[in-house]
């Protein structure tokens, strides 16, 4: 034992046992500091990589290249919008859980529509919005990190409208900050508590308001204006865009400038919360605009767009920068995802490309539908109205005439699809225990018992959904839109996964990089990485 070939080789077997413990050590205490969960509605992949000499190394590009790109995300539910994508994303289920169908819906008594963040409990500073995340059903991520921590962990969310806001905030988060409308002021919900005063010296400082005036969109740069994947049908027109008016804040909201505003207050609301300055993990949520300007066709506003990608990336480098800047590389997890849908685009007449179209109007099948069921089942007001394109039953009346519900529902159903145009009727007993059929798994997950309709009609491909009482028209195609799911810092690695994945599974991948619970109704594992 005492032969310097034995203490040689038990010398060697002590450090390297002492070297794989402390590797395996260190890896067990790799949380990060800091979660940045950067959600950027209307984020498209053709778009990005379309537009990929106009950015820096920074930003974009950096994420596709260090970070775990999922090149083939989509979300579990039928035809996200941005409040129903983002309560996907923080709570890790669909709305039939989490009850947000969608920005709005109609309540079933008053058959007024409801904004899903709508609260008359809680006051909202600088407007007279009354908001809160009361209809959003179960925890979100930032409240599951809330509870582990005891409250210490800090979660703030920035964004440019409310609904993004509160509910990528959740129930226990410190702050939820939006650019109200017509104040274009900073604003939050008394339900998370005091306005803070370090967002009052924001506003005083540096207030948006004081500087609208000045603001103009232009390209950003040359290699914008010269530039060409979009035809602008032709024509390549340069643009310049101000801010005035009545509606000055709206169109600034849906215009690329509005990146620079959220990222600025957003780096600012992450130094004065001391976010990331301490052992406990904190979660910074910021929404960002990836549309279309005014909320128009591309076809009009093609040179903007490209210029919103140019400058998006811009900003995810500030970003990017900012948080390294304060907690060291390698210690901030990013994450980046899209709210997976776009602004409908300009209505062209198929029938000159030969396309089968046609007008589908929900308000006079509404109308028909009501004479049928006055015909089988004596008179009565039997739908109470219509929203997109649902059917609200008038429940009460069916009770009142001793009506089985399932019965009615089905007359529903075989009448509707014998009108021109429709390709699918789906009545809420159908989505809640029909047999299988393709699509219904995201159609039931877009199904909500407390905020759907009774009756969900599916307009064919090509078709035009018209509502006459609303002038709202609605092109019907099946077209996914495309949109990555990108991973980078705290020891993960670089990698482009080209299998599909659902958005649903970020809550519970995010939890197991923080080492706490996923969201209360998320069924999901999390992702490999």
């Amino acid at each position: 034992m005492n032969s310097p070939i034995v203490r040689y080789r038990l010398l060697c077997s002590l450090m390297t046992l002492m070297t794989v413990v402390g590797a395996e050590a260190q890896t067990a205490t790799a949380v990060p500091r800091l979660v940045v969960n950067v959600v950027v509605d209307q984020l498209r992949s053709d778009y990005l990589q379309a537009f990929a000499p106009l950015y820096g190394e920074d930003g974009l590009l950096r994420l596709m290249e260090q970070g775990r790109m999922y090149t083939q995300a989509e979300y579990p539910f039928n035809a996200p919008d941005r409040a129903s994508a983002m309560a996907c994303l923080v709570t890790g289920t669909s709305p039939y859980e989490n009850g947000i169908v969608g920005t709005r819906w109609l309540d079933r008594q008053s058959l007024c529509p409801v904004h899903c963040v709508a609260d008359e409990k809680y006051s909202c500073q600088f407007t007279a919005d009354q908001c809160s995340p009361a209809s959003l059903a179960v925890s979100t991520i930032g409240d599951e990190l809330k509870i582990a921590t005891n409250g210490r962990g800090v979660v703030v969310s920035v964004a440019p409208d409310k609904e993004s806001a509160i509910l990528s905030a959740g129930h226990a988060a410190d702050g939820a900050f939006w650019i109200e409308d017509y104040s274009g002021r900073w604003s939050a919900s008394s339900y998370y508590g005091e306005y803070p005063k370090w967002a009052y010296d924001y506003d005083r400082d540096s207030s948006l308001v004081d500087r609208i005036g000045s603001v103009e969109w232009t390209p950003l740069n040359d290699s914008v204006d010269q530039f060409a994947y979009f035809s602008e049908r032709g024509k390549k027109k340069p643009f310049k865009h101000k801010f005035s008016g009545d509606r000055r804040f709206v169109a600034y909201k849906s215009s690329a400038r509005v990146n620079e505003e959220v990222v600025r207050f957003a780096c600012y609301a992450m130094e004065q919360s001391h976010m990331g300055e301490d052992n406990l993990t904190d979660m910074l949520n910021v929404s960002l605009y990836a549309g279309t300007y005014e909320h128009q066709g591309v076809s009009r506003y093609g040179v903007e767009m490209q210029d919103t990608y140019a400058r998006l990336d811009r900003q995810i480098s500030t970003l990017i920068r900012a948080v390294e800047d304060k907690v060291g590389q390698g210690n901030a997890l990013f994450v980046l995802t899209s709210t997976g849908y776009t602004d409908a685009e300009d209505i062209d007449d198929l029938s000159q490309w030969r396309i089968p179209t046609g007008v589908f109007s929900i308000t006079k099948a509404q109308l028909l539908l009501n004479m049928y069921l006055i015909a089988v089942y004596g008179p009565g007001q039997y739908i109470d109205t219509v929203d997109k394109n649902q059917l609200y039953i008038n429940l009460k009346l069916i009770e009142s005439k001793s009506l089985k519900l399932t019965e009615v529902l089905e007359r529903c159903a075989d009448f509707l699809i014998q009108l021109s145009g429709v390709k699918d009727v789906y009545t809420s007993q159908r989505l809640a225990n029909g047999a299988w059929t393709p699509g219904i798994s995201k159609l039931r997950n877009a199904y909500n018992t407390r905020h759907s309709g009774d009756v969900m009609i599916q307009v064919s491909p090509g078709w035009i959904l018209y509502n006459e009482n609303t002038y709202e028209k609605q092109l019907s195609r099946e077209s996914y839109v495309g949109f990555p799911l990108i991973m980078m810092g705290c020891g993960i690695k670089a990698e482009k996964v080209r299998i599909p994945v659902s958005v649903d599974q970020v809550a519970p991948t995010l939890a197991q990089a923080m080492r706490i619970r996923a969201p209360n109704g998320c069924p999901l594992p999390p992702l490999n990485y």
